[in-house]
């Protein structure tokens, strides 16, 4: 049996206001299938709107915000959990005035694109 604390995974810091350590993959647990991460959101920052051919989960352990999943709007609040198809647009926003926390699970396991184009100034 494979364990990590969250505190052993260094984790990366986004332009929008998010801090994002990933629990499986080269610097976590095992996993072949699905990517799983641990999310915190500063008031204001989001995941900016993207698409990936992952089927996606998030959810909200502790704050609030506006998920968009194409056209689609909802507010999320702890601990709600949305689903995400592959190929559709979506983002979250961090409406609250606090650190909103969530997870994400998606699959195939792949590093998606929208993390390197966020870093490159690419998305907002």
């Amino acid at each position: 049996m494979k364990t990590i604390s969250l505190s052993e995974i260094p984790g990366q810091v986004f332009p929008a206001g998010r801090w994002t350590r990933v629990i499986t993959g080269e610097h976590g647990l095992p996993a072949e299938n699905f990517m799983m991460g641990y999310v915190i959101i500063r008031p204001g920052g989001s995941v900016p709107a993207h698409a990936h051919e992952n089927e996606e989960v998030y959810t909200i352990l502790e704050g609030e915000g506006e998920m968009r999943v194409e056209q689609e709007v909802s507010e999320l609040r702890a601990v709600t959990s949305v689903y995400i198809p592959p190929n559709r647009s979506h983002s979250l926003k961090n409406t609250g005035s606090k650190d909103m926390v969530m997870m994400f699970v998606y699959s195939p396991a792949t590093v998606v694109d929208h993390w390197a184009q966020e870093q490159r100034g690419e998305l907002t």
